[in-house]
């Protein structure tokens, strides 16, 4: 098995440096269109976006002033899992200069009662905002939420629910809200099916429910090495062959929810001339990029293989994890070391009961 090169994050590493190396070299007229609020777009985010992008794509920045002599950057990822990390990571290579504050991620507001979020004609605050637990018997360790605002109907959902959303991210902070929150609904107070609940319970909610969360399940493992692994087919009506392996033993598995963090890697191949299936030498790179992923994402850190679904021209890679940072640094590699061999894409979602797989054994 061919080793994965370092160079992928060596260069993301030395990115950072040479971000950060940039930014201090203009640092002061930064921190002075930040402390003045005048020409802010033009003097620094007008220059920021563009060096953040050559960063790391999906990157995104908020600046404003903490007191008179601070000014605070905060990196954020706008709740996309795959990028977090890549804030977090840039934030900590920041070096320190005396008038800024480098922040990953956006951060809760502590007083709940300060917040009011302004968009379109509406407002967004805890007088009308209310919530309630979305329990479902079937799913007992999903966090799923229902969420009303006194002012939403049919014809403002969409910006109502927006409004919402930024709230919710502002008052529990991105990361909570992107890792805690399994499932928000957004109704309207009239569709409410249980008592409402102040929106200020809510941190307090979401904090009992994972402390509860992390006590069943902390330091669960699952034993492959005995596993049994099925293969399934099926046949599109196209007559394409869909051809998938996976270990059913682990699918049977009732402590799922241990994992409850789901990777899908896909690999696009060209299928047209042989029923959208790999040939012979694509099936082989096919294979190696599999057993690298693998290698690099072991069950005894917490990555659990699922198995793999191949036809109509992709190739699928399923994982259970027990966290979402490792994926993402790992996939920032193959998509590198692969970019002029193979199309490389992923996703990374929270499934604490894998519904994903739920057509295998259905």
């Amino acid at each position: 098995m061919n080793s994965l090169p370092t160079s992928p994050l060596l260069s993301l590493a030395a990115a950072y440096a040479a971000f950060w190396r940039w930014f201090a070299q203009r640092e002061s007229v930064y921190f002075r269109a930040v402390q003045e609020g005048t020409q802010i777009q033009e003097a620094f985010f007008d220059d920021l976006a563009p060096a953040l992008d050559d960063v790391k794509a999906g990157l995104f920045f908020q600046a404003g002033m903490t007191d008179a002599q601070t000014a605070e950057l905060v990196i954020s990822a706008e709740g996309a899992l795959e990028n977090i990390v890549f804030a977090e990571e840039l934030v900590a290579a920041a070096p320190a200069l005396a008038r800024w504050k480098f922040t990953a991620l956006k951060e809760a507001v502590p007083d709940i009662e300060q917040i009011a979020v302004h968009m379109a004609d509406y407002t967004f605050s805890t007088r009308n905002i209310h919530f309630y637990p979305d329990d479902e018997a079937a799913y007992p360790d999903e966090i799923a939420i229902t969420v009303t605002h006194t002012d939403l109907t049919e014809e403002n959902h969409a910006t109502v629910e927006n409004g919402t959303l930024i709230f919710l991210d502002t008052y529990l902070g991105e990361l909570a809200f992107a890792t805690l929150v399994d499932q928000v609904t957004i109704v309207q107070e009239s569709l409410a099916q249980q008592p409402l609940v102040p929106i200020t319970k809510l941190r307090d909610f979401l904090i009992w429910r994972q402390k509860e969360f992390i006590e069943k399940y902390s330091g669960l493992r699952h034993e492959e090495e005995n596993d049994i692994y099925t293969s399934f087919t099926a046949e599109r009506t196209d007559g394409q062959a869909l051809v998938a392996i996976l270990n059913t033993d682990l699918l049977a598995w009732d402590a799922k929810a241990s994992h409850p963090w789901v990777l899908v890697v896909t690999a696009t191949y060209d299928g047209e001339q042989t029923n959208g299936m790999p040939d012979e030498e694509t099936y082989q790179l096919l294979d190696q990029i599999e057993d690298e992923l693998i290698a690099h994402l072991p069950s005894s850190e917490g990555f659990l293989n699922v198995g793999r679904q191949t036809g109509v021209g992709n190739r699928e890679m399923y994982f259970a994890c027990r966290d979402f940072r490792k994926p993402s640094k790992v996939l920032y590699q193959f998509q590198t070391r692969y970019a002029d061999t193979l199309a490389l894409d992923y996703s990374l979602y929270k499934d604490k009961y894998w519904r994903t797989f739920e057509r295998f054994t259905d």
